[in-house]
């Protein structure tokens, strides 16, 4: 996607312009540098300060030498008794000098204190016997002895949180800077609104060098590429401003700025990869190292840290699959392609740890009789999560997993049936599962039923197999022979969704089947106006011309109802009677019908 949106502002200068944290500056060192003194008070607070102390200050004197009063709350108070607060105002300034600006402010506050102010305060008293100034003279003499104790104080602190700041950016093993600092620097370049661009590098093989020479000599690998990379930042061989990050094992990053276009990106990229590619030689042994690239562009790729990292890592990763290919730059293809084998791997666990489940959704006939059930694959990830059957089905449906989602939702409702069989031996109830065109065209699909159906011992009249009509258009003849197969066995078939695909009256008629479903999307709008009233009531009487019983899917008002039963429907399905719901309530509702 290539959108251009300007980012946050920075810092506020001292004439109150926007002012950029980090600056052109070469070096890596450089770089975390400025980083830390975005928490540094403003310059304009100094001169705010100085400003406020002058006039407090001159208010001092004002109010020390002018005589009279001033009437404050019903009482009379004399213009001298107000050098004490402007005095105390002073010396308030001083204080927030040190504490804040630390050695520049105490020096400040130094030479305000010591060599203009109590210099005065002396003269006034030795000179002209101002008696007064004695309560100055002290006063500022704490203020001395304050000041100097906080400054102290202070700098011992911030020399405690510079250790603190240095180890939380700092790698422990390489010394480079660490994921925590990426970050950092990531999200100031996006807070000043400038283009950078972050790789994400692994390094080729690395599981290889720490398996066959130890860990040992794995750290040893990892701190020379950090070393020569440092150097190669440091150096500005490169022709940009780059920022080298260990992110953690054998994963580094590299930030990017100070360049015109892409052909800088890959230069720049190819500089690290050569520098890389020299022979390292440690312990008397050679190695020649390589890497993968991925990288993204801020903000062209994205506008925050988060999905500008989990873009270049998805570039990353498909060098990483394709196992071809130096450098890739993140498309948004990439993190859909991410997605899909992300899913594909949760359905594959599902699969091999029985987290693949079922839900069962009621089918009533208009008398409001429950006749069966509709079987529907549900599937839970490591941490007990349900996923969405609109997420997991289609991956599975591409990557040929349906075929053993289909098996596993068939076995667990014959094995409802056979329960519930058990329990009510005179039960009628019927078992619906839905099969994909591609599981019923393997060779071994009608075996697989026979076998689950036998296991259970259930008879196969009981059972529907749902399937859509665009079996018809894949391989009408092989499609033709599974479902005579199945339907001689006693096996109901059902069209699923009648009315989205092809919708063809003749495959319709050559298709022997049992029930028509009408796809819920008619359902919705059936009420909204005659024409999609009779349009329900045209498919209706098309299936029971074909000798088809006609359900309804997604029903959801006891006003469809009454049109469904008015136009002649034979069943209906949805969330009005009955929602899909856990085999343990199924079994309740089967009981007491």
């Amino acid at each position: 996607m290539d959108l251009w949106l300007g980012g946050d502002t920075g810092l506020v200068g001292v004439n109150g312009m926007t002012k950029k944290i980090l600056s052109s500056k070469l070096g890596i060192d450089n770089t975390l540098d400025e980083l830390s003194l975005r928490y540094e008070t403003p310059k304009s607070a100094f001169v705010l300060l100085l400003i406020i102390y002058v006039i407090a200050s001159f208010f001092v004197s004002l109010s020390a030498t002018r005589q009279g009063i001033v009437v404050m709350f019903g009482k009379s108070v004399p213009f001298s008794s107000f050098s004490g607060v402007f005095s105390a105002l002073a010396n308030l300034c001083i204080i927030f000098l040190v504490f804040l600006f630390r050695k520049s402010g105490y020096i400040t506050a130094m030479f305000i204190l010591c060599l203009f102010q109590l210099p005065m305060l002396v003269f006034q008293f030795f000179m002209r016997n101002n008696v007064n100034g004695i309560a100055g003279i002290f006063s500022n003499l704490f203020t001395v002895v304050t000041v100097t104790i906080i400054y102290l104080m202070n700098d011992r602190s911030m020399k405690y949180q510079q250790k603190l700041y240095h180890q939380s950016v700092t790698d422990r093993l390489t010394k480079l800077p660490n994921r925590f600092a990426a970050t950092e620097v990531m999200d100031q370049l996006i807070k000043d609104d400038t283009k950078f661009t972050i790789v994400t590098i692994d390094i080729n093989n690395f599981k290889a060098i720490n398996d066959t020479m130890g860990h040992e000599f794995g750290d040893k690998v990892l701190i020379e590429v950090a070393n020569r990379w440092k150097a190669l930042a440091d150096s500005g061989r490169s022709g940009t401003n780059d920022f080298v990050t260990r992110l953690g094992g054998d994963e580094y990053s590299l930030i990017i700025r100070g360049y015109k276009d892409e052909e800088n990106i890959i230069n720049t990229i190819i500089t690290y990869k050569e520098e890389l590619e020299k022979m390292v030689t440690i312990d008397e042994c050679d190695y020649y190292i390589t890497a993968h690239f991925g990288y993204a562009e801020y903000p062209e790729d994205a506008t925050d840290v988060d999905t500008l990292l989990s873009g270049a890592n998805a570039a990353l990763h498909e060098l990483n699959r394709a196992g071809s290919g130096v450098m890739l730059r993140f498309t948004p293809e990439l993190h859909r392609n991410e997605r899909k084998l992300e899913l594909e791997r949760r359905i594959r666990n599902a699969l091999d740890n029985n987290l693949v489940t079922f839900n069962l959704q009621p089918q009533y006939n208009l008398k409001h009789q429950l006749v069966g059930f509709e079987a529907l694959a549900r599937m839970k990830d490591e941490d007990g999560k349900f996923i969405s059957p609109a997420e997991f089905i289609p991956v599975a449906e591409e990557t040929g997993l349906v075929d053993r989602i289909d098996t596993r939702v068939f076995a667990l409702a014959a094995e409802f049936l056979s329960e519930v069989r058990s329990r009510k031996a005179d039960s009628e109830l019927t078992i619906s599962t839905n099969v994909s065109v591609r599981h019923l065209m393997k060779n071994n699909f009608i075996d697989e039923t026979r076998s689950i159906i036998d296991r259970y011992g259930i008879p196969a009249e009981k059972i529907e197999i749902e399937i859509t009509e665009s079996i018809m258009i894949d391989s009408t003849d092989k499609a033709l022979d599974c479902i005579n197969e199945l339907k001689s066995m006693g096996i109901k078939i059902a069209i699923d969704d009648f009315g989205t695909g092809y919708s063809s009256l003749s495959y319709l008629n050559n298709l022997p089947s049992d029930y028509l479903k009408i796809d819920k999307s008619f359902i919705d709008v059936m009420n909204d106006s005659d024409s999609t009233k009779k349009y329900v009531a045209t498919i209706i009487s098309i299936g029971h011309i074909l000798h088809l019983e006609v359900i309804s899917e997604g029903v959801e008002s006891d006003e469809q109802i009454e049109t469904l039963r008015s136009v002649g429907c034979d069943y209906i399905q949805g969330f009005v009677w009955g929602r899909p719901m856990p085999p343990e309530e199924a079994m309740e509702l089967a009981m007491s019908a």
